[in-house]
């Protein structure tokens, strides 16, 4: 009988401090990373075939390929595991490759321009607008995790969870950041090509 209230009353105490929170919160950011995962391979399984769609193009610019190649054995090569969330060095060597592939994969498409041909290949059409939708959906599982980490984040620096948070190794989790703030603080410049030369 002793031990039976014992147990009701850590139970009680438990949940009273929040540890029932960290729980659900801790899971709740571990979904939404999985999410982002997920749409990070699927752009990931969807260059292959880019690749292969370009490479039937004549004229087109191989050192433009070649990056887009590489950023994408880049991104696959870094293993991401649930401790990756609680590494902050690991995240963001996770967070930089995955920007050095969008990046290659914005050259291939802005060089894409300059090529008639290749504009008019139905399968290269497809594959941008799946690529498209692509960025939009990592756009929106990106998000997500950010209010799930942002939800967990308050509960582990807030008094008195944070108590718990500390006393059962529930650290705060790293957010998504921009590599570089100041370049994306300047509006893109607009050229429909009426400039005079």
């Amino acid at each position: 009988m002793r031990r039976l209230f014992l147990l009701l009353l850590a139970t009680l105490a438990l949940s009273g401090c929040g540890y029932n929170d960290f729980q659900r919160l801790d899971e709740q950011t571990k979904s939404a990373w999985s999410e982002v995962l997920n749409q990070y391979q699927r752009r990931a399984d969807l260059i292959p075939n880019i690749v292969a769609t370009v490479k039937g193009q004549a004229n087109f610019e191989q050192d433009t390929l070649t990056k887009v190649i590489e950023a994408r054995s880049k991104a696959t090569s870094i293993q991401v595991t649930p401790e990756t969330l609680n590494d902050p060095q690991a995240f963001e060597r996770f967070q930089q490759a995955q920007s050095q592939l969008s990046g290659a994969l914005s050259r291939l498409l802005a060089v894409s321009e300059n090529y008639p041909t290749l504009q008019a290949n139905q399968a290269f059409r497809d594959l941008r607008v799946q690529l498209e939708g692509t960025e939009n959906r990592i756009t929106v599982a990106r998000n997500r995790y950010i209010q799930a980490v942002q939800e967990y984040n308050v509960k582990a620096r807030s008094f008195p969870t944070n108590l718990t948070a500390k006393v059962f190794g529930y650290p705060p989790k790293p957010s998504f950041t921009v590599q570089n703030e100041a370049q994306i603080s300047a509006p893109p410049t607009v050229d429909f090509g009426t400039e005079k030369k």
